[in-house]
């Protein structure tokens, strides 16, 4: 199967989750199902073994949301995206989309906390939640997206954007 029609798909899939994200902070759910199938039927056509690649990486990818999410640190349609990188790039590249698509939200936090006249207090956020992490919230605070100083913004674009540089070997890891 020639690589133009999954690419051309995926990339679709991408623009538009990280288009309607930025417009609307929601990622819809029949965005998500309709690239979890185009995912998994792009692998199926490789085969089996592809197939059973971009389930097992679309499930550890929605695992990885889940618990990001539950943790307030993600919105659920970017975890649910996560798994959508994950039916389609299977295990052989997920997990280096997925940790670009985490240096490329960092560096858009940064920028906007810039922007936002708001370095400090992300800063101190950022310090308290690794404190909360490390000493398994025995001491530090949890700080979550709704938490003041927090610098939200759509994360379904730094998937896009670090999943495509993945896709296309612009980034290997």
């Amino acid at each position: 199967m020639s690589e133009l029609i999954p690419s051309l798909v995926f990339v679709g899939v991408m623009l538009v989750a990280a288009a309607t994200d930025i417009h609307t902070h929601r990622i819809p759910n029949r965005l998500i199902v309709a690239g979890l199938v185009l995912g998994l039927v792009t692998r199926a056509l490789l085969g089996w073994a592809a197939l059973g690649s971009g389930l097992l990486a679309a499930s550890g990818a929605m695992l990885l949301g889940i618990l990001l999410f539950s943790l307030g640190a993600m919105g659920a349609g970017d975890g649910k995206l996560m798994a959508v990188v994950g039916a389609f790039m299977g295990v052989e590249t997920t997990l280096a989309a997925l940790f670009v698509a985490a240096v490329v939200g960092g560096v858009l936090a940064i920028l906007l906390a810039i922007r936002r006249g708001v370095v400090l207090p992300v800063l101190m956020n950022t310090k308290d939640l690794g404190i909360w992490l490390a000493t398994l919230g025995r001491k530090g605070e949890r700080v979550k997206l709704d938490s003041p100083g927090a610098v939200a913004f759509p994360f379904g674009v730094a998937i896009a954007i670090g999943s495509l540089a993945t896709w296309f070997g612009l980034v290997q890891l």
